[in-house]
């Protein structure tokens, strides 16, 4: 009896003062444009479960546009109740930022993303199979390419709807990742958007086998990438104490009060400070496809389905540039003596490389992947330049470059032969001749590529490269410029194998598609034109939104 007496009144002390757990204080109206986008992202799995297969496309798509226009809605309604300005706060515990360049990348992401969701649902490119419509995507993602079970899911039309949850999923990590304010919630949103992608990039249902080895080199090389931001991660911890950007950059800047005692020793230990930013950076290098770090950008945008090739390169530079400045100007600006060295050398470097290797290519999606690498060059002279111009110009180059390199990879998925994407640039020739508008529309995107007046590159390097020279990086504006010729090289050969050349008599056709391909590639069209024409609007808004809160 003594001993149950005696466990009573263990517990009755264990209970007797009551210990209240701090629930924590979310701001659910700021976080809401993320909310909605991952709850649509679970809807659409639940859709999947649940619904018959025929109903399915059309329930997954309206679902899509709604959630992604619903969280632009959010986006813009932050906006304009002050969050961007004056009232831009750290929400959700301090893990998340809502201030103005998070929207501005959020708003920017949003909009990409709702255009590459048409494209995804595009299904009148693809030749009937078996009397039903097809889209890019293999008709069931889990059968061996070629087997039986491939045939048959052929055979019976499925298609694969997963791809929307599974791109809201990316979306949803896209929208976290530059507004991230603490290291963990940078490395979970990484994740987030990371995982879904190398999905994505293995769902091509014409070379299914050059689509697989596209994603397992993503996903190889991705890996390796979060391993070295996560230790990154690990290592700024042991020199701070903590994970969060404010606190670190006040151990940077020697004004922290508080000290751990299980930390003092290592607290403040400048080596631990060196490797962990430098690897934390090469993480977000790897995600924007800058030189060192570049190797698998070529091989997974030709390898991935065109639609998805489109939304990646567009979005997820957006979502690593906003991470990365978001880094380099809340986290480590009393570092920057020794973070500006560096980035200039990959910053010359990415350039030089992405314009001279591109001139080499022989395929339209590796041309343009190295031409993509060559832009994250020029958008680093604008993070380089490290002023509020710095940021702004960098936010204005995202969205004018997201949307030419949409409009870009949705022309790629109209130029088809027997076995499916053209992508060859010998079968582009004469293109001008057979499609005069098509080819027109691509020579629009391939201009802006170069930088020429009046297009909506012009004024993103503009912004840029002015950034850049004020902030004291004459240089790298000499090596942009030069680089910047060297692609307008290889763009203008595109364009003058279209309109100059004799078409061939077994070349390609162009596909009609339905409105949904057509609206992405207008949109892209007049997105150029008008930043190109009138982009002051658009840089004021960039530049209201260029300030990050500490």
């Amino acid at each position: 009896m003594s001993h149950a007496a005696s466990v009573h009144s263990l517990w009755t002390l264990a209970a007797d003062p009551p210990r209240e757990i701090p629930a924590p204080h979310i701001e659910y109206a700021q976080l809401a444009p993320t909310l909605i986008v991952l709850g649509g992202a679970v809807l659409g799995i639940l859709v999947e479960a649940f619904l018959p297969r025929r109903a399915r496309y059309h329930a997954q798509l309206l679902l899509s546009v709604v959630c992604l226009a619903a969280a632009f809605a959010a986006v813009v309604a932050l906006a304009a109740g002050g969050h961007a300005g004056d009232k831009a706060r750290i929400a959700a515990m301090g893990a998340v930022a809502v201030d103005g360049p998070a929207l501005f990348l959020q708003g920017t992401i949003l909009l990409v993303s709702l255009i590459a969701v048409f494209t995804f649902a595009e299904r009148r490119l693809d030749p009937a199979a078996h009397g039903n419509r097809v889209d890019s995507f293999a008709a069931q993602g889990s059968a061996v390419p070629g087997g039986e079970a491939e045939q048959t899911a052929v055979k019976a039309g499925f298609t694969t709807t997963e791809v929307f949850p599974l791109a809201l999923f990316a979306v949803g990590g896209m929208l976290v990742f530059p507004a991230a304010n603490d290291l963990l919630t940078l490395f979970v949103a990484l994740e987030v958007f990371s995982l879904p992608l190398y999905v994505l990039c293995a769902l091509a249902r014409r070379q299914r086998l050059l689509s697989q080895e596209s994603a397992v080199k993503y996903f190889l090389l991705g890996a390796f990438s979060s391993a070295f931001l996560l230790f990154g991660v690990a290592l700024l911890y042991g020199y701070a104490g903590t994970v969060t950007y404010s606190g670190i950059a006040d151990v940077v800047s020697g004004t922290t009060r508080t000290v751990d005692p299980a930390l003092a020793s290592t607290m403040g230990n400048d080596a631990l400070l060196l490797i962990g930013g430098a690897l934390v950076l090469m993480g977000l290098l790897f995600k924007v496809g800058a030189v060192p770090f570049h190797m698998w950008t070529p091989d997974v945008y030709q390898g991935a389905p065109t639609p998805v090739t489109g939304f990646m390169a567009a979005a997820t530079k957006i979502a690593g540039f906003g991470a990365l400045l978001r880094l380099l100007y809340v986290v480590l600006p009393g570092m920057r003596w020794d973070w500006r060295p560096v980035m200039w050398g990959v910053a010359i470097v990415t350039m030089l490389l992405g314009a001279i290797v591109a001139v080499t290519q022989t395929d339209v999606k590796r041309l343009l992947a190295y031409s993509s690498i060559a832009h994250a060059g020029f958008i680093l002279a604008g993070v380089i330049a490290a002023s509020p111009d710095g940021v702004s110009s960098v936010l204005f180059y995202l969205a004018a470059y997201s949307f030419v390199t949409l409009g870009a990879f949705s022309v790629v998925t109209l130029v088809r032969d027997a076995g499916g994407e053209a992508t060859h640039l010998s079968k582009w020739a004469g293109l001008g001749r057979r499609s005069p508008l098509v080819a027109a529309v691509f020579a629009v995107f391939l201009l802006a590529f170069a930088g020429i007046p009046l297009t909506s590159g012009f004024a993103g390097k503009f912004a840029v490269f002015k950034a850049a020279a004020q902030g004291g990086a004459g240089t790298l504006v000499i090596v942009g410029v030069l680089s910047s010729a060297i692609a307008a090289f290889f763009y203008i050969r595109v364009i003058v194998l279209m309109f100059f050349s004799e078409p061939k008599a077994d070349g390609p056709t162009v596909a009609v598609p339905s409105a949904l391909t057509s609206t992405a590639i207008a949109v892209g069209v007049a997105v150029t034109v008008v930043l190109g024409v009138a982009p002051q609007y658009f840089l004021d808004l960039a530049g209201q939104a260029g300030t990050f809160v500490r």
